[in-house]
């Protein structure tokens, strides 16, 4: 008589069980993981065959190149402020090396001058053509998105002539080899990019002004939304890093405003309290054109942009793109600005301010005036102003700790400066001062914590972000 115990399949003992579970597990994991890697690979494949598909690159430059098409190509440059990302401080033009401080790494901006080895002199027109309105290197790969081709497909052939014969013939080659990516691995894997552009890069179309608008209005929605590639910073990104709207068409937060490289570039449509609803066509203009108005100041990377740039597009341009910034409503769920108040009544029917009130007074007065009203000759006026009522204040705590400096322009050239305070007023007193500026006068903006000034700190170089 077989004496081994037996048990019935209910009454199993608990380590088998376990142990059989196990197994269940790692085999479903394995033909998981089987998959996945099934899946990557079919990905890879079809990026690698269709990826670098658009465009011609044998196509050659179809118009004779002339003095006046190179001169054409470099005003293009200028009104497409290409100088900003592809000329570093102190470097050579157009000989790149710049670093542009994106969510997923460092990306250098590259050389585009017509040196054969280390710029884009061997390039055809076709390949200068793929790079700049499809985002396609010549190996087929595509370019990160730093890169606003989104917006550059909106260039029309004729300015996409120019711009080349300009680049060719127009700039000085130097030997400057490109810095490689500073981004960690996988994201530094270039073709899972092909998949971003084929979502959210538009395919290269002629330029169509919108139903009703005049000449004037088109040519200026031509140069913000393509050329001047105003979106790349004053327009919100999704979780995937592409613009939310590339056009007014694409609904209201076109422009809206965006964190860009530790600043708030602001909202650029028509409310009253935080975006253009109080600019006039000519104060938009004359901003543009010169880095101020009677009442504000150009500073950070839109002084960057009106010294590369904006300064030296013509009259009728600037005319033209004020025109259409003033055709962008005002998204229905924005106020509009009420009516100021005295600092001293200010003082009195709000106690939770007097800190901010004081630092206003050691501090700011001097120059912005007790009215928050500014002064004619270079400095700002803070009532009313777009930045200071911004919803993020990061512009307003970023030139409180850091300072900065007014933009010298051909229509003016007075260099003044204002002095950081991050050396003097730790996070809390900064908070105050800000709160202060965004709760008085007409302004009405939410609170600032310390919290929020110590994260724009940290983010600003060195010399800096001390604090006492």
């Amino acid at each position: 008589m077989d004496q081994t115990k037996r048990f019935p399949p209910s009454a199993e003992p608990q380590p088998a069980k376990r142990v059989r579970l196990r197994t269940r597990v790692a085999q479903g994991g394995g033909l998981l993981l089987i998959l996945g890697v099934g899946v990557l690979a079919i990905a890879f494949l079809v990026a690698a065959l269709f990826g670098g598909i658009g465009g011609d690159r044998s196509a050659g430059l179809k118009v004779p190149v002339t003095p006046a098409l190179v001169a054409r190509g470099a005003y293009l440059a200028q009104a497409g402020d290409c100088a900003a990302c592809h000329t570093p401080p102190g470097g050579h033009d157009m000989a790149g090396g710049l670093a542009v401080v994106s969510p997923i790494g460092v990306i250098y901006s590259t050389n585009i001058t017509p040196d054969v080895k280390t710029g884009i002199g061997g390039e055809s027109y076709g390949d200068f053509e793929r790079a700049v309105r499809r985002g396609l290197l010549r190996s087929g790969q595509t370019l990160y998105p730093a890169m606003p081709y989104p917006s550059f497909s909106r260039v029309t052939d004729d300015d996409m002539a120019a711009l080349y014969a300009y680049f060719m013939h127009g700039v000085a080659p130097v030997s400057n080899a490109n810095k490689p990516e500073q981004i960690a691995w996988p994201l530094s894997l270039r073709w899972p990019l092909t998949y971003w552009r084929w979502m959210f890069a538009p395919p290269v179309r002629a330029f169509t002004p919108a139903a009703g608008q005049n000449r004037l209005v088109a040519r200026g929605a031509y140069l913000v939304e393509g050329l001047g590639h105003c979106g790349a910073c004053h327009t919100p990104r999704a979780f995937s890093l592409q613009e939310v709207a590339l056009s007014p068409r694409d609904g209201d937060h076109y422009l809206s405003g965006s964190h860009f490289n530790g600043w708030f570039a602001p909202n650029l449509r028509s409310e009253a309290v935080t975006g253009l609803g109080r600019w006039t066509g000519g104060d938009i203009a004359t901003f543009l054109g010169s880095g101020r108005t009677d009442k504000y100041t150009a500073f950070g990377e839109m002084g960057v942009v009106i010294q590369h740039s904006t300064q030296f597009v013509s009259k009728s341009d600037l005319v033209a793109v004020a025109a259409f910034l003033r055709t962008l409503h005002a998204a229905p769920d924005n106020g509009s600005a009420t009516p100021g108040l005295s600092t001293s009544a200010k003082l009195v029917s709000d106690a939770s301010i007097r800190s901010g009130l004081q630092l206003y007074g050691d501090n700011c007065s001097v120059c912005h005036q007790d009215s928050g009203l500014g002064a004619v000759a270079g400095f700002p006026a803070l009532d009313g102003n777009p930045v200071v009522n911004a919803e993020d204040p990061s512009s307003v705590i970023h030139i409180v700790l850091a300072g900065g400096s007014v933009v010298q322009t051909a229509d003016d050239t007075s260099a003044l400066v204002m002095p950081p305070f991050g050396d003097s007023l730790n996070d809390q007193s900064v908070a105050d001062l800000v709160t202060y500026l965004r709760a008085s006068w007409g302004n009405h903006a939410s609170e600032v914590t310390a919290a929020e000034v110590a994260a724009v700190r940290q983010a600003l170089p060195p010399a800096a972000s001390s604090a006492p």
